[in-house]
């Protein structure tokens, strides 16, 4: 007898009282770890999205336009990338050129904006992550990977989910998604930090809704 009709006289044995059918086997993960309320789970998504090295601020709906407008004068950005959807209030006080996203626009061009402000499809609480669908209040997928300061607004609590299956059940599989966990960063082989490679270099994340509280920073 050969090693090959060994084996698989192993694996005919160890199948023999397996069923005959194609019946799916039920599993039963968990959709999410722990009860938490809604304040709770914000707090983690902030707790996390810190500990990923972004930055975390939180304001009122009323206070979002100065918010951003402090937060891009504070980076010194004389240029803000803006997608077509999203709302012309937020970015009202800000002093920044605001430089609409075009087809026709260059990497090379997208380089040399100083911030982009977006807006999100979800944020994971129990990872620290934001998912962007390429919506109209998100743009495409390259105004957020290519410029070095990204900005992303998440709406409390309507947008906040605990677990990844619960922000899964919330997407279009078919849609651009980008999932985000901090700014971008990167590893070699000596374990030394680089950011900035695939991404934006520092990511603010705004939570607006939470009650506004001392920043989270990294």
């Amino acid at each position: 007898m050969s090693s090959r009709e060994r084996i698989l006289g192993r694996v005919r044995r160890a199948l023999a009282d397996a069923p005959g059918d194609d019946t799916p086997i039920e599993r039963t993960y968990l959709r999410e770890h722990g009860d938490r309320t809604v304040e709770e789970t914000t707090e983690l998504l902030a707790e996390n999205l810190a500990d990923y090295r972004a930055i975390v601020h939180r304001c009122s709906p009323d206070d979002l336009a100065v918010t951003l407008a402090g937060m891009l004068a504070a980076r010194g950005a004389k240029t803000v990338l803006v997608p077509p959807g999203l709302d012309p209030s937020w970015l009202a006080d800000a002093d920044a050129e605001q430089v609409p996203d075009r087809l026709e626009s260059t990497p090379h061009e997208l380089d040399r904006i100083d911030s982009v402000v977006t807006a999100c499809a979800v944020a994971v609480a129990e990872t620290g992550t934001i998912v962007l669908d390429g919506g109209p209040d998100q743009g495409r997928r390259r105004i957020t990977l290519v410029p070095d300061h990204h900005i992303c607004v998440v709406r409390v609590p309507d947008q906040v989910v605990g677990s990844v299956p619960q922000a899964l059940e919330r997407l279009d599989p078919v849609r651009p998604l980008t999932w985000i966990s901090g700014p971008s960063a990167t590893s070699d082989i000596e374990l030394d930090r680089v950011e900035g490679v695939h991404g934006p270099r520092t990511l603010e994340v705004v939570l607006v809704g939470a009650q506004p509280s001392a920043e989270a920073n990294s």
